[in-house]
């Protein structure tokens, strides 16, 4: 990993990380903002800045390399030292450009000039959530229309009676007396037939009653006991995606890499308080490494190796 890559991790967690003989880098969250413009959402987010009077060894990121990478110390803070120097005589040259963290460059005054990178935020309660941009909306105003009540005819109602023929009255007499009639006649049909149904099913409960009772269940063999033989394979070896600091953050990491087809899982809170979680686990270092240089170089460029028996 490079240096710039070790400073990188360590701002998602941290507020300031100084590099000893260069400066230090510090983290300011910003919240979320709207351009009135582009009509622009922007999420909250960590700005980063750069203090060139930050330059005493603080021990932080020398730890940080000395742990990750399994190195004494002392070796962490040579590899620093050298990448420093390297920093120094390249900006003399020309800008310099540290991957994920920003540009350096010199004014006219050898003044070191620090432009952050803005595509990456540092805010892990933000994970997740990027700009987007929302048209204006447009308020119509509706006009209430007031109509006019026409006014109705007035119905006239006439005093007049017609006289009905006497046929018709015999007519209905004798409809509403054959409705009488067979009105009966279907209630008392219907009485019949459900009570023959009732006893049917009467009948049919009570020998269903009598079978049951002459059953008998006699169990002669207990049944042998099985023994399983599992052995649990150890996978020592986690090819890690990232820590997060509040344990969300990492359910949604394993979400996301369960969609991709990863047998991701969380790993657990690693010294620093940070919840771990991995793409794979593996038995064999071969293909735990193989598998991190493909992650690499297709994934996460960032994914680093864990040794761990859990």
């Amino acid at each position: 990993m490079r240096l710039s890559d070790y400073i990188s991790d360590l701002l998602f967690r941290y507020e300031c990380v100084i590099v000893p003989d260069f400066g230090g880098f510090i983290t300011n969250t910003k919240p979320a903002i709207i351009s009135p413009y582009t009509k622009t959402f922007y999420p909250p987010h960590k700005l980063i800045t750069y203090n060139c009077h930050l330059r005493n060894n603080d021990g932080l990121l020398a730890n940080y390399i000395s742990t990750v990478d399994r190195m004494p110390y002392d070796s962490a803070l040579n590899y620093i030292r050298f990448e420093v120097n390297q920093w120094k005589e390249e900006l003399k040259k020309t800008d310099l450009t540290l991957e994920r963290l920003g540009r350096f460059s010199l004014d006219i005054n050898n003044a070191i000039i620090f432009e952050p990178q803005t595509d990456i935020n540092y805010l892990t309660e933000a994970y997740g959530l990027a700009s987007f941009v929302s048209p204006e909306i447009k308020r119509e105003e509706y006009v209430k229309q007031v109509e006019k009540l026409e006014e109705k005819a007035p119905i006239l109602i006439s005093d007049r009676k017609k006289s009905s023929p006497d046929y018709l009255k015999y007519a209905a007499a004798f409809l509403i007396a054959a409705s009488v009639i067979g009105f009966a006649s279907n209630s008392l049909y219907k009485s019949y037939k459900n009570k023959q149904q009732v006893g049917e099913a009467q009948k049919q409960q009570k020998e269903l009653e009598t079978k049951i009772e002459q059953a008998t269940f006699i169990v002669t063999d207990a049944l042998p006991s099985v023994t399983l033989n599992v052995t649990l394979e150890k996978k020592p070896y986690h090819v890690i995606a990232g820590a997060f600091r509040y344990p969300e953050n990492a359910k949604r990491m394993v979400n996301i890499l369960l969609e991709k087809g990863y047998d991701a899982r969380i790993l657990g809170i690693n010294q620093w308080g940070l919840t771990q979680v991995s793409f794979n686990s593996y038995t064999s270092k071969r293909d735990a490494v193989n598998e991190l240089i493909k992650i690499r170089r297709t994934e996460n460029e960032e994914a680093w190796l864990l040794v761990q028996e859990l």
